[in-house]
């Protein structure tokens, strides 16, 4: 069993994070990610439409378009291949696959775009 991480404060860890819903408006294969990925183009509303690089790629493109899914913003943006990744979608391994390949997270119900996680 691994180890936990240890305790840090609420304050100082997450409520520093820009954690925000936005939905998926375009999903395209991205050539040339190191791994195979998406290059997803994402409505954060107030925040603006992103652009994100991520091995979502055990789902097809047309059942990713239009998902809420959740995203950090304030990270600083990370070039992944010829993409410069302005926000990092939150995921967990998607079953059975590769180390690295995600499935998103999305909330049960409709929710307002650019509304905060807490």
């Amino acid at each position: 069993m691994t180890e936990e991480k240890g305790i840090v404060s609420k304050e100082e860890t997450f409520d520093k994070l820009e954690i925000r819903l936005g939905r998926v408006i375009s999903v395209e294969e991205e050539p040339s990610a190191p791994k195979k990925a998406y290059k997803l183009k994402v409505d954060f509303g107030k925040f603006g439409i992103k652009t994100s690089v991520g091995r979502f790629t055990q789902h097809a493109a047309e059942e990713i378009k239009g998902k809420l899914v959740l995203g950090v913003l304030n990270f600083a943006p990370r070039q992944i291949g010829d993409v410069l990744s302005e926000a990092l979608i939150l995921g967990v391994q998607y079953p059975k696959a590769d180390s690295g390949e995600a499935t998103f997270i999305t909330p049960c119900a409709e929710a307002k775009i650019g509304g905060k996680l807490f």
